[in-house]
């Protein structure tokens, strides 16, 4: 049993659409085929992955680091014997071979993209859905049958108005989704208050609307958010500012009681390790987005859990942003609290299985063997067709 070839191809994901900080008219994607020479179907077994909107493709760094370290490696240093399969964690530890402590930034991506489809291999030659495996190896055989999920959307884009908004958001609660969620920060507060209370019109209570700022504000602007916004009870008040300012996170907490969500842009257990020690978060009301596909991969992320865990957090607090099937797969196998979802944005890297509807909020995952690309039609032949190419 080996991995034969390993291959990469960024393709475009642009869209005309802008949050508080970037817009995505450039943005780029890395997709990853791990080819093996395990053969079902009388074909053989193929890993796909991709890496999570917001941080461009990583590309360079696979072909010229990671890659070439892991076709290199002699195949039995990679094979679980237990297991009859390859070894995600002996995969991982050959990728990192001589890389320094610290640097987590686009490293990170480009690991998590092997690694998703190293994990999408393994399960794939485990003859199993990824949420399967993952139970039955690490929760003691019990998996979520259904993940809460919530529908990501309410961007900026030129000529979009009030009306526009209440629209898309209506059109996520027609599908399915009872909470969902819309950007803030780029424009001023009164005019962000016009847009909330716009989109409460739709959804109702507060407590089916997120907000998410994307790390935009300094202290003084989060806190005067933070007051404006108590009197809508949100579902949370996500990333008011830089994901590395603990201090700010800290101090936000004493003036908003309400509960709050970061994570997504960091990239490591010990950055999430930080953000629990000093970043005043809250295990009872508290949200944290930490996604496997820009942090390293699953192997990275089964650290953070733990580490969470021995801080008196629960899995069930954690989020992941992305709106992928890996994460939903590692939701539903390692018993999350939910997963995003992107029902119209960055497409085709975006939704769930064609075949599973998202009803009264949550959604269920296919049988298929692996992560469950090939139930994505779109995505699947995206990946597939740039990867023949690559």
């Amino acid at each position: 049993m080996r991995i034969v070839e390993i291959r990469e191809k960024t393709v475009g994901i642009k869209s005309d659409i802008a949050n508080a900080y970037i817009d995505f008219s450039q943005m780029t994607c890395s997709t990853v085929a791990v080819i093996t020479d395990v053969v079902r179907d009388g074909k053989p077994v193929i890993g796909y992955g991709f890496n999570s909107n917001g941080r461009y493709g990583a590309g360079g760094l696979m072909r010229e680091r990671f890659i070439p370290r892991l076709t290199s490696a002699a195949p039995d240093s990679l094979i679980d014997e237990a297991n009859g399969n390859l070894d995600p964690f002996k995969i991982w530890a050959r990728l990192m071979t001589n890389e320094k402590p610290g640097g987590h930034g686009e490293r990170s991506v480009a690991m998590g993209t092997i690694d998703m489809a190293v994990w999408d291999a393994v399960a794939k030659i485990a003859g199993k859905p990824l949420y399967r495996l993952l139970a039955d190896r690490y929760r003691g055989g019990v998996a979520d049958e259904s993940v809460w999920v919530y529908a990501a959307g309410g961007y900026y884009y030129p000529g979009k108005g009030v009306e526009a908004l209440q629209n898309e958001m209506r059109s996520y609660r027609d599908r399915g989704y009872n909470v969902v969620k819309m950007k803030i920060g780029a424009t001023s507060l009164e005019d962000d208050l016009r847009r909330i209370e716009a989109v409460l019109e739709v959804v109702g209570d507060g407590r089916n609307l997120c907000v998410d700022a994307n790390g935009r504000f300094d202290l003084k602007t989060a806190i005067a958010y933070a007051e404006a916004l108590k009197p809508y009870n949100l579902f949370w008040y996500e990333e008011a500012g830089d994901p590395l300012d603990y201090a700010l996170q800290a101090e936000l907490a004493n003036h908003y009681d309400r509960p709050m969500a970061t994570g997504e842009n960091l990239f490591s257990h010990q950055d999430a390790r930080n953000l629990i020690r000093h970043g005043g978060m809250r295990p009872d009301r508290d949200w944290l987005q930490f996604d496997c596909a820009l942090s390293y991969g699953l192997v990275e992320y089964m650290r953070t859990l733990d580490m969470l865990a021995e801080n008196g957090w629960s899995s069930r607090r954690v989020v992941p942003h992305g709106g992928h099937q890996m994460s939903l797969n590692i939701a539903a196998g390692l018993h999350l609290g939910g997963n995003e979802s992107y029902p119209d944005v960055f497409k085709p890297f975006c939704g769930f299985a064609d075949s599973i509807a998202v009803e009264d909020g949550r959604v269920r995952l296919p049988a298929l063997p692996g992560i469950g690309f090939e139930d994505k039609a779109e995505l699947f032949r995206t990946m597939r067709e740039a990867l023949e190419t690559a």
